[in-house]
This record gives C-alpha cells, structure tokens and sequence, in this order.
C-alpha cells in the first residue's frame, strides 16, 4: 500500500470518527420528544387560570363599584335624613299655639297639641293612598283630601296623565288658614311625572289634592296618582315634642305676665269701683231720705197752693163784683137765702 493511499484512509477514518461524534453532540441537544395530550391539558389549564383571574378580577370590581354604589346610597340617604330631621326641627322651632288654643277655658288642648301623637299605639309605617286612571270630566276637577295629625310628617307624591296635560296643586287647611304648597298650574304629567316631597309642620290639617281639568271645553283627562305619608322617627317626635314644648312655655309664661299686669290694673280699677258704688250707694241713701222729705213737701205745698189759688179768686171776686148781701132793695128773707147760698158755694169751692 503506498504512503498516500495509507494518508488518505487516515484522514477518512478521521473524518468518520469526526461526523459520528458531531452527530452523537447533535442528538444529545435535541429535546425528547413530548406526548401531545400532555400539551393539549397544559394550554386549557392556563385558559382556565386566565378566565379564572379575570372572573376574580371582574368580581372584585363588582363588589367595589357595589360597595361605592351603596356608599353612595348611603351618603345620600344619610343626607336626606339630615335634611329631613332639619327641617322638622325648623318646623318645630316655628311652632306657635293657635288662638283657640290660647283662649281655651281647659289646660289640656294645648298639652295634646305640644305632645302630638300618643306613642302606645303609633304605626311609623308610612300611608299610601292611590288611584289609577281617574276620570276629571271636562269643565271640572277633582279633590283629594288627605288628613294629617302627625306634625312632622313627609309626603311624597307622583301624578300622571294619559294622552292629555293637567292643571294641579295642593293646598293645607288649618283652622287658622289656608296655605299653598304648590300652587295649581297646567302640566305636561302624560310626558313627564309631576313628582313633589314637603313636610308638614303644623297639624291637623287637611291636604288637599287638586286636579282641575276646568279649562277644558271638550276633553275629559284621566289622572294616575301615589300618595305616600310617611310618620317621622321616634327620634324626631322625642326631638319635635321637647323643641314644641319650649315654645309653648314661652308663649305661655309672655301670656301669663301679660295677664298678671291687666290682673293688677283690673283689680286697682275694680276695688276703685267698688269704692265708688259703696260711696254713691251711701249718697243715695242720704238723698233717698231727702226725697222723702221733699216728697212730704211737695204734697204740703201742693195743698197749699191749691187752698190759696181758691182765696185769690174768692176775694178777687169780691173785689170786683162786690158781695152780694151788700145789694140794696133786696128783701131780707132773700138776703138771708142769698147769704146761705153763698156759703155752700165758698163751701164747695174749699
């Protein structure tokens, strides 16, 4: 074998030896082969996990918006009630015993009104009172009255209308007047709910829901109203009687210093009175003791000017026609007959 053919097989069998163990490097990196329902269960866990995270995810926004939606709720409710215990202490504050009350001859009409409401048996459950598709005939209306007793009370109401507007307002009789709530006008209520919330102070009183359709000469209006009356909390009414209370005892005493001064003039002016009677009562015995006196007088004197009236004409007679048994050729038998009458007459004449 020649030297070249000898190198040649050399480097060949280099080469072999070189190749198989480039092969052997390249088969050990090569990755095992994996099972593909392996892969398969590998991919939808890691679906499930994502949904899972983003359902979680989702959950917890959930509850966040929920939890700022109730806060929300709860703020605003919470403002309500403050808005609402405001104003009925500003109703309370207000508070003024009517006249009839003030000039009742018993104690207690007062009383009831500052306590209001006996708590033995008071329902806080609000009232509601409703209709639905009430006819207002043309060139009419309709009066809903509601009575309230208990000061302190909310109403709340929602109107509607069908195909046609409605004129409406309420209105709170007491018996010291009329006062308007909401004033009556026409309103859109088929387009729009007229909804309203007040609160009522002074009771009882009789709120009245007008609906009046009298502007219309051809349509009659069909009306859907809720009335709610809610009573106010047992804080509100222990509140309401001790604020009304307050009020009632100023009122009272002012009445009552009022009434002691007219009482101490009344009595000053009354004693003086009596003072006067007593003395002209005395004055009037002593002059009825006069009047007697006179009285005797007068009927003397009377006598005596009637006795002298008969003299004056009896002498003045005589004064000018002369006496009768004075006329001469007169016999004396009829002077004497002249003479006795005469006598009869002055006698008469006395």
């Amino acid at each position: 074998m020649s030297a070249e053919s000898l190198e040649a097989d050399t480097l060949n069998s280099k080469d072999h030896v070189t190749a198989t163990h480039n092969n052997s490097q390249r088969s050990l990196m090569k990755p095992a082969p994996q099972d593909e329902t392996h892969g398969k269960e590998t991919s939808v866990e890691k679906v499930e996990a994502a949904v899972s995270e983003e359902e979680e995810e989702e959950e917890v926004a959930e509850e966040e918006a929920s939890e700022e939606e109730e806060e929300e709720k709860s703020n605003a409710s919470d403002s309500e009630t403050e808005a609402i215990a405001m104003a009925t202490k500003a109703a309370d504050e207000s508070y003024v015993p009517s006249q009839s009350l003030m000039t009742s001859s018993s104690p207690y009409p007062l009383i009831r009104s500052v306590d209001g409401i006996s708590l033995k048996k008071y329902n806080p459950d609000p009232s509601r009172f409703s209709a639905k598709d009430v006819i207002v005939p043309l060139r009419g209306k309709l009066n809903v009255p509601i009575h309230v007793t208990v000061s302190g009370s909310i109403v709340d109401y929602t109107v509607e209308s069908k195909d046609f507007d409605i004129s409406f307002g309420v209105v709170a009789e007491r018996e010291e007047g009329v006062t308007i709530v909401k004033e009556r006008q026409r309103q859109d209520a088929h387009v729009k709910a007229i909804t309203g919330r007040f609160l009522v102070g002074s009771v009882p009183c009789a709120l009245i829901f007008t609906f009046d359709n009298e502007y219309s000469w051809f349509r009659e209006k069909k009306i859907t109203y809720k009335i709610k009356v809610t009573p106010p909390s047992f804080e509100n009414i222990f509140r309401g009687r001790r604020i009304r209370a307050k009020s009632a005892l100023a009122v009272v005493v002012k009445d009552k210093e009022s009434a002691e001064t007219r009482l101490e003039s009344a009595s000053s002016k009354h004693s003086t009175l009596i003072q006067d009677i007593e003395r002209l009562e005395m004055e009037l015995k002593e002059k009825k003791k006069s009047l007697g006196v006179f009285d005797k007088e007068v009927s003397w004197l009377k006598d005596r000017v009637q006795l002298r009236e008969v003299q004056e004409d009896l002498l003045t007679r005589r004064l000018t026609e002369g006496w009768e048994d004075e006329t001469i050729g007169n016999s004396a038998g009829t002077g004497e007959e002249h003479g006795e009458n005469m006598e009869e007459a002055e006698r008469a004449e006395i």
